[in-house]
């Protein structure tokens, strides 16, 4: 096993720089997920790791060395990709242990690495089949057998649970994380799915720009997200950003007060949809033109009376709509505010 350090890492194509000086260190047997949406420069930074994408500048380290210079098969890492890159003339069996073979790894070693692998992922009934035969969240089960057999002191997955459905991929992240809990190896995993970065993740990255916009844990950026960007893009839905000036006594919205930690100045107010709850006497009257009934909770779209400002809550139970719009009296918890820089975007 080994730990993973960035020391401001940049990467340029030309004069144009995707990756502008990430600092990440990674625990031995950690999970880091790396989340952002695309083009935000995740990827590139996790083929730089695997050295698949020369460094600009910086430093990246695999447990005591330097790796900037050192080609991926040197590099003691396996990744696994998006489209599983399974050799579909061979079977299974071939196929996780390809990489061994290439290695002149001696046959009866192969067979034992192989089958140890099929048993922990299920895969011992499917030896023998050809990739066409499996479904696709076996083939990713083959593609991950062939990076285990190898046994590297690091993991790398690049968004792969992008081609499944919606069911299998609830199934598959629970399997990768108990799996990599259970060989205890280190591991960068990059998604754009912010449920998948919250379920899986020790620590997560939020990438932005080619900025590391926050690193922390799931529960540390949902509560706490360093910038407005961070707020928006963890969460479902969307955390609302509103124009709001900040008071004494709290958070002045149009005609509307907050009560809340004092201030001053004019901010940008964060609050998320699942924090606002249905109360007569509440100081936020929102104006309701769609309903998305979800099931256990529903959310409201319109906007703030007064301000024009768009609007989501979220409110338990199912609510229906008449026709037209209809006015909801809504209040939050003064802890659940959020207050960002209105230049900067940066929490306050």
């Amino acid at each position: 096993m080994a730990t993973v350090d960035l020391i401001d890492v940049r990467k340029r194509f030309g004069a144009t720089e995707v990756i502008k000086g990430v600092n990440l260190t990674v625990a031995d047997g950690e999970f880091i997920v790396i989340v952002g949406p695309s083009g935000c420069g995740k990827s590139t930074l996790l083929r730089m790791v695997a050295g698949l994408e020369t460094v600009s500048d910086g430093e990246v380290r695999i447990g005591d060395r330097r790796v900037n210079d050192l080609e991926p098969m040197d590099r003691d890492i396996s990744m696994v990709f998006q489209n599983y890159a399974l050799y579909p003339h061979m079977s299974v069996r071939q196929n996780i242990g390809y990489g061994l073979k290439i290695a002149k790894m001696p046959k009866d070693q192969i067979a034992a690495k192989v089958a140890e692998a099929a048993a922990l992922l299920q895969l011992t009934d499917y030896l023998d089949r050809r990739p066409r035969d499996l479904s696709g969240g076996q083939r990713q089960r083959v593609a991950m057998g062939r990076a285990i057999v190898r046994e590297p002191s690091v993991f790398l997955f690049d968004e792969p649970l992008s081609n499944l459905d919606a069911k299998l991929r609830v199934q598959m992240r629970l399997e990768i994380k108990e799996l990599q809990a259970k060989l205890g190896i280190t591991a960068l995993y990059v998604t754009h799915d912010q449920v998948e970065a919250m379920t899986m993740a020790d620590r997560m990255v939020v990438m932005h720009a080619g900025v590391a916009e926050q690193i922390g844990t799931p529960l540390e950026v949902y509560e706490s997200p360093a910038t407005v960007f961070v707020a928006q893009f963890i969460g479902s839905p969307s955390m609302n950003i509103l124009e709001a000036t900040r008071t004494a006594g709290g958070a002045q919205l149009g005609d509307m007060m907050l009560p809340g930690p004092g201030g001053s100045g004019s901010v940008q107010l964060g609050i998320r949809p699942e924090h606002l709850s249905r109360d007569e006497a509440g100081p936020l009257q929102m104006h309701v033109n769609l309903a998305e009934p979800l099931g256990a909770n529903t959310l409201l779209h319109g906007w703030l009376a007064g301000t024009q400002l768009p609007f989501t809550a979220s409110v338990p139970g199912v609510w229906r709509m008449t026709g037209g719009t209809e006015e909801l009296q809504l209040s939050v918890d003064p802890e659940h505010l959020h207050f960002f820089d209105k230049t900067t975007g940066r929490r306050l």
